[in-house]
């Protein structure tokens, strides 16, 4: 029984949740464009707003990063450029600590003026405030791997855990077997995470994928009238 839930959770629901994200995200934009955003209080303590914001999205934004390259790119490649399992695992304790403890900062900020200023408070919706609890959650469990992690700097761990990312993404056969002993902190850390992927299209989380990188290149500053002259 334990072998066939573990299966399920690491083996079928990763298809699962990233079968929901891209689909659900398409039909989304296609039937509620107007939804396609994050909802903005930006007016209410606007100080907080943008400290915790900032911390935050810098926070995820580096782990995100970090979390692709880590564990999708071929461990041949690693090998190729000299850089050793352990070193690239203390490298991730490192960066991935830091980037961590922005990130909860950040979110921590975020959740206490949600959830504790009236006014923005009641210009939440349930969506909103389960988004960016279950995000402090899986920023907080990211951060009590580290712990494990230290006690076991030869790297091997890691490449468990590329193994089975890039097993899943490669569609192999039994790639849930190869974390099927790992500690069960990272157990939940992976099952939250593949939650949140499950999540996203529902949520405002579907903005970053919606990232302004065109204003870089547009041709020309955009033109607004003052009000005098408006009038």
């Amino acid at each position: 029984m334990a072998d066939f839930i573990h299966n399920l959770l690491f083996g079928i629901y990763p298809y699962i949740a990233l079968a929901v994200l891209a689909v659900g995200s398409v039909i989304r934009y296609d039937r509620e464009p107007y939804s396609w955003r994050a909802g903005s209080s930006q007016l209410l303590r606007r100080k907080q707003l943008m400290i915790g914001s900032v911390l935050f999205h810098v926070g995820v934004l580096l782990i995100f990063a970090g979390h692709v390259v880590g564990l999708l790119t071929p461990i041949v490649v690693f090998d190729t450029l000299g850089i050793s399992h352990g070193a690239k695992q203390l490298l991730a304790i490192v960066a991935g600590g830091f980037a961590g403890v922005l990130g909860i900062a950040g979110a921590t900020l975020l959740i206490h003026r949600r959830f504790f200023d009236p006014r923005v408070r009641a210009a939440s919706s349930l969506a909103d405030n389960m988004v960016i609890l279950l995000l402090w959650a899986q920023l907080a469990l990211g951060l009590a791997t580290i712990p494990l992690s230290l006690q076991q700097l030869d790297g091997h761990e890691m490449v468990k855990f590329m193994n089975w990312a890039q097993g899943i993404f490669t569609f192999r056969s039994g790639a849930a077997g190869h974390i099927v002993d790992v500690a069960l902190v990272f157990k939940l850390h992976l099952f939250l995470g593949l939650t949140i992927l499950f999540l996203f299209p529902f949520t405002r989380l579907v903005h970053m994928l919606s990232a302004p990188v065109r204003y870089v290149w547009r041709p020309g500053y955009q033109v607004v009238r003052s009000r005098k002259l408006a009038r």
